[in-house]
């Protein structure tokens, strides 16, 4: 299955880089290539905004090294962040690389970038920015520019005095020149494809009256300086609140560019509150404020770029676990593009600390490969779109995603039950108002006859065995009636076979993890031809369909 997955992952990248045509632009809630086809941005932060202010692990590994190892784990683009005093403060943006390594103290490293990137230790700042951006961009790496604090260090909080216009290091007039600087910069570097404009907006100083009267200034300007990128705005408190654009639409002179940012972290809900409380009923609460707060701009015709999401990848904290679930929901059912926070294993400084070990990092300590490969193939299903402008492989049908495994259900023969696959042999499934669930094209449909026993599928599809109905607060159970009465619900038993079960954790429990009954139907338009081999030849009419097979 590894195997499979990580070859899989880079044919579907190799293939998007083929087909992909620069620049990006918008086309209502997607994002487009010139031809019109949807692009999705399936993107990984690299972290270049801490008082080294030099891409994290060039002390590591070469940087073509590490561009190779982002497209092999499925990535097609990164979200590369910058400090905005590095294109506007002359004295620290002229600051070699091995100067800026100097006075912070950090030997080791210098003698890691010398080793392994010996044609940037001696050039500037800005310049080795530039080179790992062109580095990325031979690697067919698209790149957005995160302008993600002012002073270069860790971010962020609501007392760091980078959070808001008017904060101590956050100046409107320098943000706007900066801006323009960086978009000059990189005019016509067409692995640029978006900037975003200013990362997790927060504090004390935040008000919408000021987002509506800078926002707007910044958007224009990097506009004139480089029309060919998309422009990213992010909303208020840490970028969790883009409520306010409901009653108040932003006013811009171009078109076509505009994209929104959103952020979303288990911790962003409370440190404890998915361990604390039910994780149906947070995943419920949340993903409505999700959708009342940002998500709802899908409906309205913009495109939503969640720019921050991830967890702790050793898997120790359980309250980042139960959130992953929900959130992979979410973002599969409305197929959102996305950036992974982050790449780096580990940090030159943070905090005060010398080679910090990232535990929410991508890559592991010594940058040398994954540090969790069964996350990165867990989170590969949604590293292609399911749908949008120029995708109608197949004609519009739902596949039924399961978050906890990034897997589909599908049947890899007739005689073999139904599974968990790669979502690329997902059966198509039609729900129909009588809340049958019937493969796309046949008249089969999803049945159980008993608790604990595999699913089926029949043509007898009357019965309350066949109707299928989400409950629950998440809205991920998918559970049907015995024809005793008891309700129970479609789980995943540890072969990956497809099963029904009591309904887990439906409500105030806050013990136990539903995320093995979670499912999401999910719209799509990909194409798949795991119906015609395994169940056309056998309609009625065509052929026999075995007994232990059809009810």
């Amino acid at each position: 299955m590894g195997n499979f997955t990580t070859s899989s992952i880079l044919l579907l990248f190799l293939f998007s880089s083929v087909v992909t045509s620069l620049p990006l632009s918008t086309n209502s809630r997607w994002i487009v290539d010139d031809r019109g086809r949807r692009v999705k941005l399936a993107c990984v932060n690299w972290a270049s905004h801490m008082e080294p202010v030099l891409a994290e692990g060039l002390s590591k590994q070469p940087m073509d090294t590490i561009a190779k190892r982002i497209v092999s784990m499925g990535f097609n683009c990164v979200r590369f962040t910058w400090p905005l005093y590095l294109i506007t403060n002359d004295s620290l943006a002229s600051l070699t690389v091995r100067q800026s390594f100097q006075q912070l103290g950090l030997l080791e490293s210098i003698a890691g970038i010398q080793a392994n990137n010996p044609s940037i230790i001696d050039v500037s700042l800005i310049k080795a920015y530039q080179a790992v951006v062109s580095s990325l961009g031979k690697n067919n790496v698209m790149v957005i520019l995160d302008n993600h604090i002012s002073k270069p260090g860790w971010c962020c909080s609501n007392l760091d005095d980078n959070g808001f216009f008017g904060d101590k290091y956050f100046d409107p007039d320098l943000w706007i020149t900066g801006l323009t600087r960086m978009a000059t910069l990189f005019n016509g570097v067409t692995n640029v494809v978006g900037m975003s404009l200013r990362n997790e907006p927060r504090g004390p100083k935040q008000n919408i009256n000021d987002w509506y009267k800078y926002m707007p200034k910044g958007a224009e300007a990097v506009h004139s300086a480089n029309p060919n990128v998309l422009v990213i705005l992010s909303g208020l408190s840490f970028d969790r609140d883009l409520s306010f654009l409901k009653n108040q639409q932003l006013k811009l002179t171009f078109s076509g560019k505009l994209v929104f940012e959103a952020h979303w972290y288990g911790f962003s809900d409370g440190q404890t509150t998915w361990v604390k409380d039910n994780p149906n009923e947070v995943c419920g609460r949340v993903a409505t404020y999700m959708m009342n707060t940002s998500g709802y701009l899908v409906d309205q015709g913009y495109p939503l770029f969640i720019g921050e999401f991830g967890i702790d990848q050793s898997g120790a904290n359980v309250n980042g676990n139960r959130y992953i679930s929900c959130f992979l929901g979410v973002a599969a059912e409305l197929d959102l593009d996305w950036a992974l926070w982050t790449l780096a294993g580990s940090y030159y400084l943070r905090d005060g600390v010398v080679g910090l070990n990232e535990y929410y990092g991508a890559m592991d300590y010594n940058w040398c490969g994954a540090r969790n490969s069964s996350f990165i193939q867990r989170i590969s299903t949604l590293q292609s779109p399911f749908r949008g402008p120029g995708l109608s492989e197949a004609k519009p049908h739902k596949v039924i995603f399961h978050p906890l495994t990034g897997l589909c259900i599908t049947r890899k023969s007739l005689v073999r039950p139904l599974q968990l696959g790669p979502c690329t042999d997902a059966y198509p499934w039609s729900y129909s108002p009588q809340k049958t669930l019937v493969v796309k094209g046949t008249r089969f449909c999803l049945q159980t006859d008993a608790s604990g026993t595999s699913v089926k599928l029949g043509i007898f599809c009357t019965g309350s065995n066949s109707k299928w109905e989400t409950i629950s607060d998440s809205k991920m159970h998918l559970s049907a009636k015995l024809r005793d009465g008891k309700s129970i619900c479609l789980d995943v038993a540890s072969d990956n076979t497809i099963i029904t079960n009591g309904c887990k954790c439906i409500s105030k429990d806050n013990t136990c993890d539903p995320s093995s009954q979670w499912f999401k139907l999910v719209d799509s338009t990909r194409s798949s031809t795991r119906v015609e081999r395994s169940l056309l030849p056998y309609l009625p009419g065509k052929g026999l369909v075995p007994n232990h097979l059809v009810g």
